[in-house]
């Protein structure tokens, strides 16, 4: 019997008995192969192998779907299977049960046994032109490239040159969510400058398939780009997009929140070790060489509505994340693990309990329920061994009716010891919060001058409409002002750093005008500061909503809004980049973009080479001048932007790339 059949009885003598189509006997193993191999493959070969090949590895119509098998269990196999794929050409096949188990089963069959291996692994012997010999598994290969594994697990990106190949490599990582542990996408890069940028043009583009939306920012480190989504992650050859390896798993049935709508922003790398969340709050470790599963931990139970989306950040021999639920009522933390076992190290509650310090901030029965989650990366000083994390809005978003007070530490910005979690300092941006202004905008840390002397600030653009600027190192307040012409729920923010509420009418219709809206001033996409300029670039969102609120009770598997917000009638929707000077908080130059609907959650990458780039609202991907704002150079994705740029040197050209729509894109001046 063949190998691939021999191991297909083992398996099939579960089926058959629960099937009832055969009587199990001493040799049921190979009976069991015989009567339902040969049976389901005929039925493969006639339904399936047209499009997907005989071997499910790609076909006339279809492609390969080796992969989704090893990601799928057999129920969820047997539901797609059913139900089909009608908006991607996949008909739906409606087979009695002892047929769909026998064709699952066949399927199964067809999967590696590692999710990671190719189905038939190619060794190559090559020659590189320093006179090196390298034999290695290929794994992946193009008409001028290859990508091999040698056996001490190294992998090797090469560039075919006559009968020779070249190694290639990257000059300059970006290596963490925002490049920069301080939360500042700006890059000293100068190859692309404002006199060549109008030359840039699309590079390469990696479709991830089954994936709605792509919200993640690339990491690259040593020539390879790991991207994300919902439970998988992709290596890539950072200069040509090709795949070196995949990981994946099933997708969590009954999560809450957005990691059920597939969403992921990015992985951490450290040494040999790559960490991501997976959809159900656990963070796992993978070899970041070949996508082998080191450990996984659980952060928090996902049926309490816990659910993991942010990028995880490197610390030391830790890595640190927080969890998402905020609209769901969780219980928000920041945690951090070590590196190399999964152990948790630490956590901090970002809502007390009862009895703990500041747990006087909340009176009423939501305690039960708080949310504070810390859904977003945070940042980290390595000088005074400080992480400045961003925590979510307070639960029921639109209703304190029931958590009367501040509600600390929600709507915050919390500076904790990297080694233990220990508080240091806090400040609120919006106490008792009924907007769901969460304080998930960039935390951003600069050293420079500010009026004059030197100074370690913290920057930060927040929900709430105001532009704050901190000494880092005690939490000091040394600026706050509006970034908007819409705002009125607050006068100004007081000398005591807290806001000076203006009077807000409810209508007799149980609604509230309130400018900025629920999505607010602006929101969790990226901001720079150009050192050279002395800006901060973000991207602004003039919007008012009409709030209302209502009671309701906490439920697993369920939102915990407490209300809604609607448009105002009768207004449009503005976004607008805009560049403050933190010196004064004022609008040096603004950019607005195409109105509407709320499209584009990209943000801004700053150069030294004196420019922004930017996801516009109608789909574009643009660069700007940093200096005045004077567009120079657009692409139309034609895409719906929910991730923000960055940027790498691979065999020293430098790149920049974006996640937008389904596809990840790189962008580079011409050769």
């Amino acid at each position: 019997m063949p190998i691939l059949r021999l191991s297909f009885a083992f398996v099939a003598i579960a089926c058959a008995a629960r099937a009832q189509i055969i009587d199990l006997s001493p040799n049921s193993a190979v009976k069991a192969a015989n009567q339902i191999y040969d049976p389901a493959k005929r039925d493969f070969e006639n339904r399936c192998a047209r499009c997907h090949g005989t071997d499910a590895t790609g076909g006339e119509s279809g492609p390969g779907i080796v992969a989704q098998i090893a990601a799928q269990s057999n129920a969820q196999l047997a539901a797609f299977v059913r139900e089909g794929s009608p908006a991607k050409g996949m008909p739906a096949f409606a087979l009695p049960d002892n047929e769909m188990n026998a064709l699952v089963l066949f399927l199964r069959s067809l999967a590696p046994i590692s999710r990671n291996a190719p189905a038939t692994i190619v060794r190559r012997n090559i020659r590189t032109t320093n006179g090196k010999t390298l034999d290695g598994q290929v794994l992946s290969e193009g008409m001028s490239e290859l990508q091999l594994r040698t056996d001490d697990k190294q992998i090797h990106l090469l560039r075919k040159l006559g009968d020779r190949y070249r190694e290639v490599t990257s000059q300059a990582d970006w290596s963490t969510y925002n490049g920069d542990i301080g939360g500042n996408r700006y890059t000293k890069l100068t190859q692309i400058n404002k006199a060549n940028v109008a030359r840039l043009s699309p590079k390469w583009i990696f479709p991830m398939p089954n994936v709605s939306t792509v919200e993640n920012t690339p990491v690259v480190v040593q020539g390879i780009m790991y991207v994300s989504s919902a439970n998988e992650c992709y290596a890539l050859d950072a200069g040509s997009g090709r795949m070196v390896w995949h990981f994946q798993r099933p997708r969590t049935k009954g999560l809450a929140g957005n990691a059920a709508i597939g969403f992921n922003r990015g992985v951490a790398v450290a040494g040999d070790r790559l960490f991501m969340l997976t959809d159900n709050a656990h963070i796992i470790a993978l070899n970041r060489l070949t996508g082998a599963l080191l450990w996984e931990t659980e952060m928090a139970d996902w049926h309490r509505n816990y659910n993991g989306t942010s990028a995880p950040l490197v610390v030391g021999d830790l890595v640190v994340s927080g969890t998402a639920g905020g609209d769901e009522g969780v219980r928000g933390f920041v945690a951090a693990w070590d590196q190399a076992t999964g152990r948790k190290v630490w956590r901090f509650w970002t809502v007390p309990k009862p009895g703990e310090p500041n747990a006087a901030t909340w009176k009423g029965n939501s305690l039960e329920h708080p949310s504070g989650a810390t859904w977003m990366t945070g940042t980290y000083d390595p000088q005074l061994d400080t992480l400045y994390w961003p925590v979510g809005n307070p639960g029921p978003d639109f209703n304190g009716d029931s958590r009367q007070g501040d509600n600390l530490y929600t709507d915050s910005i919390v500076a904790l010891e990297s080694k233990t979690g220990k508080l240091k300092w806090y400040y609120q941006f919006t106490p008792h919060d009924v907007h769901d202004w969460d304080a998930e905008e960039p935390a951003v840390l600069v050293d420079t001058n500010w009026q004059g002397k030197p100074r370690k600030l913290l920057l930060q653009a927040n929900r709430n409409g105001f532009f704050y600027v901190f000494d880092r190192t005690n939490g000091e307040l040394l600026l706050a002002k509006s970034f908007l012409k819409k705002l009125n729920w607050a006068e100004a923010i007081g000398k005591d750093g807290r806001p000076i509420m203006n009077n807000l009418k409810e209508t007799a219709d149980g609604e509230t005008y309130v400018c900025p809206g629920f999505q607010g001033g602006t929101n969790w996409f990226s901001t720079s500061f150009n050192p050279a300029t002395g800006l901060y670039y973000i991207q602004a969102l003039e919007r008012c909503n009409l709030f209302s609120k209502r009671t309701m009770e906490w439920q697993a598997g369920k939102s915990y809004m407490g209300g809604a917000a609607r448009p105002a009638p009768g207004e449009t929707f503005e976004k607008v980049l805009r560049a403050i000077n933190i010196q004064t908080g004022e609008i040096a130059w603004e950019l607005p973009q195409i109105t509407g609907t709320l499209t584009s959650s990209a943000g801004t990458l700053s150069t030294a080479s004196g420019l922004v780039f930017f996801g516009e609202n109608s789909g574009a991907f643009m660069a700007a001048d940093a200096s005045n704002g004077k567009p120079l150079w657009q692409f139309q994705t034609n895409q719906t932007w929910k991730a923000s740029p960055m940027v790498y040197m691979f065999d020293n050209k430098e790149y920049v790339a974006t996640a937008v729509g389904q596809s990840i894109i790189a962008f580079a001046l011409p050769d």
